[in-house]
C-alpha cells in the first residue's frame, strides 16, 4: 500500500509540473472548507491546500457562492503570496464594476495580463481589453495618470498605441493628461503614431498642445517618427492639427528623416503643407533634402517642388556629388537632365568625375563626360580624373582613353571669325533625320559642331529641315532653345511621353509641346533661320509629303498642296499654323502615337529630309526669280546632314513568306512574315545608305558641300528607349565618333567661317 500511495504521489506532482499552474479553473468553493485560509481581500483569498501541498488562489462567484474560480496553484508560498496581492488589487475593480458575474475566458485574460505586465494599474488593464466601462470605477479614476513601471507608459498612451478610440474619449473626460512623457521620453502623439489609427492624432490634437512638437530621447517628435516608420496617414494628421515641419531633430527636419528612410508619401505631404521645407538644411551636414535623397523617385519630387540642384551642403558638395560617391546612377541621371554642375568641386576639390572614377563607377562617368564633364581638372591635391582611373580603376584601358583623347574634343577650340548671315554670299542648310528619344544623338552632334564653331546654330544655318524627332528640335532651334537645355528636356520627356504601352496616349506629348512652343505660337512668328518640317498626309492613296514651313510656300508647291478640290480640304498657311502641331504631326509615328488629325510621322516618306529640303529650296528660289526677285536668291553653299545612329547589323534567317502545308511550316511562315515586315518598314525609314549616297551625288553635282554625321550605335537603341542607361551609352558611342571624325569637323567649321 505505501508503494501504491508514493507511486500516486509521484504521479499527482509530475501531471502538476506539466500542467499550467496558472489556468483559471471553476471549482466548488467547499472544497476549501477544510484548508487554511492565509489571506484574504475582498473576494479573492489565498488558501493552503494540503491535500495537494499547494497554495492556492480563489475567487469567489458573489452569484453562485457554492463556485469559485481557482486562479492560480503554486507549490511555492512565497511566488503565491506576491502573485495574491497582484490578484487582489488589480482584480477588484473588474469584478465589482462588472455588469455580468466575469466569465472563465475573461478571467484568464485578466490574469495572465496581470502576471505578464506587474508594473501595470488597473487603468492599464482596461484599456488593454477595452472595457471603457471601468472607467467609472473610483479607484480606476484615481490612476489615469499612472505610469507602468516597465516603460513609464500611462493608460492614455497604450490606448493611443491601440488606436482605441471610445476609451481614449474616456480617459480624456477623466482628465487624463497629454503632457507626461514615458522612459523615452514619447508622448501620447508619439505612441499614436504607432498604432494604425489616425483619427487617435485629430482627436488628441483638437486644442493646441505643445506636446504635439515635442522631442522624445532620441530626437523624434511625432511628426519625425511617423516620417521614420513610413506612415503617411499619421503624417498627414499630424500636419492637419498644426504640428511642425521646423522642429529639428536628430536627423535634421522631419523631411530629412522622411527622405532618410525614402518615405516619398510622407516627404511629399509635407511639402504639400510646407513646400519651403524643399530648401531646409540639416544641423550635421547642412545639407537640403536633396542631398538626402536615396531613390529617383524622391530626387524627382523634390525637383518638382523646385529643389535647387546646385545647392552646396556644409562641406562643399552638391546633390550630384553625393549621387555619384553613392552609386545612385538613377538620382545623378535626374540631377544631371535637370542643370546640375558637372564640373562644380565639392569637398577637396574633387568634382563627380574623380568621385566616379574613384569609385570606378563606368556607368556614371560616361553619363558625366557626354553631360560635359572635364577630364583634365585637377583636385586640391592636384589629381585630374584621368589620373584616379589609372591608379584605381578596374577599367583602367577605357578610362585612360577618355582621359587622354576626349579631353582634347571637350575643350572648345579657337574660332578665327564667323560670318554673320548678311556677310555670307551662300546659303547653309541643316538636316536633322528622325528616330524617336535617340534625337539625343542628335543633340549631341549638335552640341560638338557649336563648340566647334562657337557660335550657335541658329546662328550659322539659313536653312534647317527635321523629320519627326529632328522636326521638333528644328522648331527649338529657330525658337532659340539651347542644345544643352534640349538634351537635359528629352531625358524628362521620355519618363513623361513614354508610359504604359504601345500606343502611347497623345496628351502628354500634346502637352509637352505645347508647353515648350507655346500654345499660340505661328510658325510664321520666327522666320530666321528659314525651316521646314516634314509630315505624311495620310488622308489619301498613295499617302504625300508635306512640308510645314515657316516661309512663304513656293508658288510651285502651291498650285499642288495648297488647292481647294472635293476631295481633300485645303492646308493650313504657314502665318496660321500652330508650331506645336506641326511637331506633333511630324512626330506621329505610327504605333507609337495616335495620327493627329490627316497627318502622320514624316519618317514614313522622308526619315533622312535632306532632297526634300533641297528641293524646296529650289522651289522657292524659282519663285523669288519669277516674281523678279533675284537679288534676294543665294546659291547653297553647304548641307550637314545629320543621324540618330545606325543600329548593329544583324543576321536574318528567314524572310520566306508562303503557303503552309504542316504545322512546322506555318511557324517558319509567321516568322518569316514578322522578319519581312520589319525590314519592309526599316527599308522605308532608313536614313542612311541610298538617301545619303543620292544626298552626296546631288551635292557634288551641284558643287554643293556635303557633311553626314551619324554613329555607329553598338547596341539597337529603341524609337522609346526609357532606360537611362541604354541612352548614355548610345551617347557615349556619339562623343566617341565625334572624336573619330574630329577632322571632318575641322573640315566643317572651315567651310562655316568661309
Amino acid at each position: 500500500m505505501q508503494f501504491f500511495g508514493r507511486l500516486l504521489d509521484t504521479f499527482n506532482s509530475v501531471t502538476q509540473i506539466f500542467s499550467n499552474p496558472y489556468r483559471v479553473k471553476e471549482v466548488p468553493a467547499a472544497e476549501y472548507a477544510g484548508h487554511t485560509c492565509l489571506r484574504e481581500e475582498g473576494r479573492v483569498a489565498l488558501y493552503k491546500n494540503s491535500l495537494s501541498r499547494s497554495w492556492d488562489c480563489l475567487l469567489v462567484n458573489p452569484q453562485s457562492p457554492q463556485v469559485a474560480f481557482r486562479l492560480f496553484q503554486l507549490d511555492n508560498e512565497a511566488d503565491a503570496l506576491v502573485y495574491f496581492e497582484q490578484y487582489a488589487r488589480q482584480l477588484r475593480p473588474f469584478y465589482e464594476s462588472s455588469c455580468q458575474p466575469l466569465s472563465l475566458e475573461e478571467l484568464q485574460q485578466l490574469s495572465d495580463c496581470v502576471r505578464s505586465y506587474p508594473g501595470w494599474s488597473p487603468a492599464h488593464i482596461a484599456v488593454e481589453f477595452g472595457r471603457r466601462e471601468m472607467f467609472r470605477h473610483n479607484h480606476i479614476v484615481s490612476c489615469v495618470n499612472s505610469t507602468a513601471s516597465e516603460d513609464g507608459c500611462t493608460p492614455l498612451q497604450l490606448a493611443c498605441r491601440r488606436g482605441d478610440m471610445e476609451c481614449l474619449l474616456e480617459l480624456l473626460e477623466c482628465h487624463a493628461r497629454l503632457d507626461i512623457t514615458d522612459r523615452n521620453g514619447e508622448t501620447a502623439f508619439h505612441y499614436a503614431v504607432r498604432g494604425s489609427n489616425p483619427q487617435v492624432i485629430e482627436l488628441l490634437g483638437r486644442t493646441p498642445t505643445a506636446t504635439l512638437n515635442h522631442l522624445s530621447h532620441e530626437g523624434l517628435t511625432a511628426l519625425h517618427l511617423a516620417c521614420q516608420l513610413g506612415k503617411e496617414d499619421m503624417v498627414r494628421s499630424l500636419l492637419k492639427c498644426r504640428a511642425s515641419c521646423s522642429v529639428v531633430g536628430t536627423l535634421g527636419y522631419p523631411i530629412h528623416t522622411a527622405l532618410k528612410f525614402s518615405h516619398k508619401g510622407c516627404a511629399q505631404a509635407i511639402l504639400e503643407a510646407d513646400a519651403s521645407q524643399v530648401c531646409s538644411k540639416d544641423p550635421r551636414y547642412d545639407a537640403t533634402p536633396l542631398h538626402w535623397a536615396k531613390k529617383a523617385e524622391m530626387t524627382r519630387l523634390l525637383l518638382e517642388y523646385g529643389s535647387e540642384v546646385n545647392a552646396s551642403s556644409g562641406t562643399a558638395d552638391m546633390a550630384l556629388h553625393i549621387a555619384v560617391q553613392r552609386g545612385r546612377l538613377d538620382c545623378a541621371m535626374l540631377l544631371l537632365t535637370h542643370g546640375a554642375h558637372t564640373n562644380a568641386r565639392g569637398r577637396h576639390g574633387n568634382t563627380p568625375l574623380h568621385l566616379a572614377m574613384k569609385h570606378d563607377h563606368l556607368d556614371m562617368i560616361k553619363a558625366i563626360i557626354v553631360f560635359g564633364g572635364d577630364v583634365e581638372i585637377p583636385n586640391d591635391f592636384g589629381e585630374t580624373p584621368g589620373l584616379l582611373a589609372a591608379r584605381s580603376s578596374k577599367g583602367y584601358q577605357d578610362l585612360l582613353y577618355v582621359s587622354t583623347t576626349l579631353g582634347q574634343l571637350l575643350k572648345a577650340p579657337d574660332v578665327v571669325d564667323m560670318p554673320s548671315e548678311a556677310r555670307r554670299n551662300q546659303d547653309r542648310l541643316l538636316c536633322l533625320d528622325g528616330g524617336g528619344i535617340r534625337g539625343l544623338v542628335l543633340i549631341q552632334l549638335l552640341l560638338a559642331i557649336e563648340k566647334a564653331a562657337g557660335r550657335p546654330i541658329r546662328e550659322i544655318f539659313d536653312w534647317i529641315a527635321g523629320t519627326s524627332t529632328g522636326g521638333i528640335l528644328a522648331l527649338a532651334i529657330v525658337h532659340g532653345k539651347s542644345m544643352d537645355y534640349m538634351r537635359c528636356l528629352y531625358f524628362r520627356m521620355k519618363d513623361v511621353v513614354f508610359r504604359g504601352s504601345r500606343p502611347y496616349e497623345s496628351e502628354p506629348l500634346d502637352e509637352f509641346l505645347k508647353k515648350e512652343f507655346g500654345e499660340n505660337t505661328k510658325m510664321t512668328d520666327v522666320r530666321k533661320p528659314k525651316v521646314m518640317v516634314t509630315g505624311t498626309l495620310c488622308d489619301r492613296q498613295p499617302a504625300e509629303l508635306h512640308l510645314f514651313r515657316n516661309y512663304p510656300v513656293p508658288e510651285t508647291k502651291r498650285s499642288t498642296e495648297y488647292k481647294t478640290s472635293a476631295s481633300f480640304q485645303p492646308f493650313t498657311q504657314p502665318e496660321e499654323q500652330l508650331v506645336w502641331r506641326a511637331a506633333r504631326c511630324s512626330g506621329a509615328a505610327p504605333t507609337y502615337f495616335r495620327p493627329i488629325g490627316r497627318f502622320l510621322d514624316g519618317g514614313l516618306l522622308a526619315n533622312n529630309p535632306t532632297l526634300d529640303a533641297m528641293a524646296d529650296i529650289h522651289e522657292y528660289n524659282k519663285t523669288l526669280i519669277k516674281k523678279g526677285r533675284q537679288q534676294e536668291v543665294r546659291k547653297l553653299g553647304l548641307v550637314v546632314s545629320l543621324g540618330t545612329g545606325k543600329p548593329p547589323q544583324v543576321p536574318v534567317s528567314s524572310v520566306d513568306v508562303f503557303r503552309p502545308s504542316n504545322p512546322w511550316e506555318l511557324a517558319k511562315t509567321v516568322f518569316g512574315a514578322r522578319e519581312l515586315g520589319k525590314m519592309v518598314v526599316d527599308c522605308c525609314t532608313d536614313a542612311d545608305g541610298p538617301a545619303v549616297d543620292r544626298a552626296r551625288a546631288w551635292c557634288e553635282m551641284t558643287d554643293v558641300a556635303y557633311f553626314r554625321l551619324s554613329p555607329q550605335l553598338h547596341t539597337e537603341v529603341m524609337l522609346d528607349e526609357v532606360n537611362d542607361a541604354v541612352l548614355v551609352n548610345a551617347l557615349w558611342d556619339t562623343q566617341l565618333y565625334i572624336y573619330q571624325q574630329r577632322e571632318q569637323l575641322e573640315q566643317l567649321v572651315r567651310h562655316l567661317c568661309r
